[in-house]
């Protein structure tokens, strides 16, 4: 008979976040429904991806696990999962996300909150400068001297930016602002989709010291959105390389930053006697561009742009308490993005180091890939194989990818299921014949286990997914007539697209501006705002 699982009470979670000891408090359910209510610190980690995700996002084996649900019989199965892949600290959240509401605890709404939270404390302690779409919009027009600078990833940018504007990534800001803008006269504007990286973003120019006059574009595409303005779509502007007398007081910025904040410096030495630590949870992150990262790397370390990363805390640093060391090493160290970055963490409440000595001659290269589990060994089917299978009508074709991809583009014939609700879902399909499992192919072989055990049923996954599929030139079907799970694995942020309501996006600035307040009642988080120098 399996043991019980140890509980751990919602009290003993929140004294633990407030001694800042380590703790993971990982919520197991899809993102939608984790980000209709949450604690501050929950991390989401989808049941059915524990394998995929758990072993970057939890990297010692032995860290304090808190794991919960809302009552969907999801958090029992997930702990026992974290325990087969070698966590022995796994315990469950007593009451699961009712018993925190239930003592008391706080519960927040959408997606990484505690640096959107954190941005909005910025703001409020140290008065941001900002501009309405409208003031912007007149600037533009009256063809003042001004820069807009959008905050986001390139791919955001692209997809919809401010008339003129140019990607300049977070942690990208500081290091080139100067040559985009070399006459201290000139207006810099700083923008997202929203309020956050706007925030942040301007307030890293204040905070490093720039000459020039710099404002946040208020609510960012939200607020331009809002105000009637029309959006570019497609833009391609991007920041170049530094100058010398840019790098350099950037640099200096930079660095000043980081001691102020209480960011570490740590030399080769130092990062190997924080690596050999077994005590203490390390996550170890580049915070270039994911150009710069591929053209070469410390090994053992991960990519995490540093405005993600600043933006998104809570998925590249899971545990709560745990240590992060920075690097802007490559062929093109600079010593800048890293300590801009580490005087952020150390304001939201890690322990931060940013490395000072140049990288080691052997980099390695290429787009970082999260370490996963290892995968089961299943039977493949190639996709001429999986054609001439579906030809005889005995093949029931799972799709376990995203929801998003699935209506897109899917094999004819794949119905889309969560791979956590396919203990449910198998029962209800015909009980005869082949299953075959499509989607990226590591969470397909994981699915093709499960349905192998839970049905008793020859199973076979597509060898290459849905992706080799395509690259053959084969048909793809499109739509969600087929979606045998709810589509609660991605969360619609009321930010992104081209489509959003205008009443979703006013709720979304009125609950961003809710957050200081909501931080004040929750009482866990630990941030500390840099005071002016």
């Amino acid at each position: 008979m399996t043991a019980p699982l140890p509980t751990i009470h919602p009290e003993a979670v929140r004294e633990a976040l407030r001694a800042k000891r380590e703790i993971a408090l990982v919520d197991v359910r899809e993102e939608d429904p984790y980000a209709q209510a949450h604690p501050l610190f929950a991390v989401q980690l989808s049941a059915g991806r524990i394998e995929l995700d758990a072993p970057w996002r939890l990297p010692r084996r032995d860290v304090p696990i808190a794991v919960y649900d809302d009552g969907e019989g999801l958090a029992e199965p997930a702990a026992r999962r974290l325990q087969d892949l070698g966590y022995t600290d796994v315990r469950l959240l007593a009451g699961g996300l009712q018993g925190w509401r239930d003592g008391g605890g706080e519960l927040f709404r959408d997606v990484n909150v505690p640096s959107k939270a954190f941005g909005e404390l910025v703001e409020h302690q140290r008065h941001t400068p900002s501009l309405p779409a409208e003031e912007v919009k007149a600037l533009i027009d009256g063809g003042a001297d001004v820069v807009v600078l959008d905050a986001r990833r390139f791919d955001e940018y692209r997809t919809m930016s401010i008339p003129g504007g140019t990607s300049v990534p977070g942690a990208e800001l500081v290091l080139h602002v100067r040559d985009l803008a070399p006459d201290p006269a000139t207006r810099v504007i700083v923008n997202c989709a929203g309020r956050t990286r706007s925030i942040i973003g301007t307030q890293s120019l204040v905070n490093a010291g720039i000459p020039n006059p710099v404002a946040a574009l208020r609510n960012g595409t939200i607020g331009w959105t809002l105000a009637g303005f029309e959006l570019d779509h497609g833009a391609q502007r991007r920041f170049g390389p530094a100058s010398a007398a840019s790098l350099a007081a950037a640099r200096r910025a930079a660095q000043s930053l980081a001691d102020r904040a209480g960011a570490i410096r740590l030399d080769a030495a130092g990062l190997a006697a924080w690596q050999a630590d077994r005590r203490r949870t390390l996550y170890c992150w580049d915070v270039r561009t994911p150009e710069d990262y591929a053209a070469g790397h410390r090994p053992g370390f991960g990519s995490a742009p540093g405005g993600q990363l600043v933006q998104e805390t809570d998925v590249y640093a899971a545990v709560r308490g745990a240590r992060i060391v920075l690097a802007d090493g490559g062929p093109d160290s600079d010593g800048v993005r890293a300590p801009m970055t580490a005087h952020w963490l150390a304001q939201l409440g890690w322990e931060v180091a940013w490395l000072t000595d140049a990288p080691p001659a052997a980099l390695a290269t290429g787009a970082w890939v999260p370490p996963g589990a290892e995968l089961p060994t299943v039977p493949t089917l190639t996709p001429a194989a999986l054609t001439a299978a579906l030809s005889s009508g005995e093949v029931q074709l799972l799709d376990v990818g995203t929801s998003a991809a699935h209506v897109k583009g899917h094999v004819p014939g794949a119905q889309w299921v969560l791979r956590a609700q396919l203990a449910h879902v198998l029962p209800r399909l015909p009980r005869s014949g082949r299953i075959v499992v499509t989607g990226p192919e590591d969470l397909a072989r994981l699915a093709a286990a499960d349905a192998a055990r839970l049905s008793g049923r020859p199973v076979a996954v597509l060898a290459g997914g849905t992706a080799a599929w395509a690259a053959e030139g084969r048909p793809l079907a499109s739509g969600e007539a087929g979606c045998l799970s709810p589509r609660i694995d991605r969360y619609r942020r009321p930010y992104e697209g081209t489509d959003a309501p205008r009443a979703a996006m006013q709720a979304y600035l009125d609950w961003e501006f809710g957050l200081v307040a909501q931080l004040g009642r929750d009482g866990t988080h630990g941030f500390q705002v840099l005071a002016p120098a």
